[in-house]
């Protein structure tokens, strides 16, 4: 009894520094596995911005077509939503993807404005149920984004801070990029008819 006791006092020390060093190594992949999990939690959100992104885009071909009757010579507006979406059916990464989508969303500004100054066009039932649709998508895109968001703002404070920034330094992870609108695309769109 005495040897057991003895045995203990002699290697208290030891004993504590591994499980201080067991706590550590719990701890860290358990960090590990959160960066892990939340990384994956935003790859699926942004999945759900891109589902909305491409409803918007099943809608825009309707409204074209219903505008393209009523305002033949607004042709560069019609081509800009083309090339829009063209961009964003060839981009690879979200910022990418974001890229073309604030492109797509300017051309698309457009577009309404210059639907807003054909009062046959704003009369028909058909072009008011299509932006009814798309004001709907543009409300889910909105709340996708700031889902999204919210779940980098989580992740990469992780990343900064201490502690956890050690372990995200040692594994190679880095910040996520934000979904930010575009200072362009903040501003009301301009249509000239002089020209």
């Amino acid at each position: 009894m005495q040897e057991q006791k003895n045995f203990f006092q002699r290697n208290m020390k030891w004993m504590i520094v591994c499980g201080i060093i067991v706590l550590i190594v719990i701890w860290a992949v358990s960090k590990y596995n959160f960066f892990i999990k939340t990384g994956e939690q935003i790859t699926a959100q942004w999945a759900q911005v891109e589902n909305q992104y491409q409803r918007r885009f099943d809608l825009i071909p309707n409204i074209v077509s219903t505008v393209k009757g009523v305002a033949k010579q607004e042709q560069d507006v019609f081509g800009a939503i083309a090339d829009a979406r063209t961009h964003y059916s060839g981009a690879t990464t979200p910022n990418e993807k974001a890229q073309a989508a604030t492109q797509v969303e300017s051309a698309l500004g457009r577009l309404l404005v210059i639907a807003e100054n054909y009062p046959v066009l704003q009369s028909s039932q058909a072009y008011r149920d299509l932006i009814v649709s798309l004001e709907g998508t543009e409300n889910r895109i909105s709340v996708e984004r700031q889902k999204y968001n919210d779940l980098v703002r989580v992740f990469d404070t992780n990343v900064k801070t201490f502690p956890t920034s050690l372990i995200a330094k040692k594994f190679g992870i880095t910040e996520k990029a934000y979904f930010e609108v575009p200072k362009e695309n903040q501003t009301v769109p301009k249509v000239d008819f002089k020209n």
